[in-house]
């Protein structure tokens, strides 16, 4: 009980509580039935083998692996084999801390598979399909492509987003006079 409701049944003669204050107070006599609470499952992204992660930080930042083993509760072992050459992640020791696991798991991934039945999983699932499709990797791109424009593309943008704006705001503005007349 609250420090400042003290006695419940003084409480309730008084008049200047409202019923709101007293309905969030239960009274000895009530019982919770277990049926009142829903255990829902956890929706955490879990270290397993299959997972694919996108490496943060070393030689390899930026690309896309797939847990094959898990060596200890910091490290796990990762492996790459992108259709495309320049994505592509050697199998490597990769701690945790450097990597942000993905929702994509490659189904029926044995454990500590090779190079060669990974790329097949890696083909058959169609990962680099759906990394690219997925919306993080479309903001990566659109952030990456932002860092490299020139100061002229800069301006460009600029004059592009005002052009927008003004679009925008003449169109609101054509809607409120619409709603003034009427």
């Amino acid at each position: 009980m609250c420090g400042h409701i003290r006695n419940s049944q003084a409480n309730l003669d008084n008049p200047t509580l409202s019923t709101t204050t007293l309905r969030h107070i239960p009274s000895r006599s009530t019982k919770f039935a277990m049926a009142d609470i829903d255990v829902k499952l956890a929706s955490w992204k879990l270290v397993e083998v299959g997972r694919l992660v996108l490496i943060r930080r070393g030689p390899f930042a930026g690309k896309l692996a797939a847990i094959v083993e898990i060596v200890d509760h910091r490290r796990v072992l990762v492996d790459g084999p992108s259709g495309e050459e320049q994505k592509i992640v050697p199998r490597h020791v990769l701690p945790l801390a450097h990597a942000t696991l993905t929702h994509f798991v490659i189904p029926k991934l044995p454990r500590a598979a090779g190079t060669g039945p990974v790329k097949k999983l890696w083909a058959k699932n169609e990962i680099d399909g759906k990394w690219a499709k997925s919306g993080f990797a479309q903001k990566t791109d659109r952030v990456e492509r932002r860092k490299n424009l020139t100061d002229f593309e800069r301006f460009k943008v600029l004059r592009l987003r005002k052009q927008a704006r003004y679009e925008v705001q003449k169109s609101y503005a054509k809607v409120k006079a619409a709603a003034a007349k009427s």
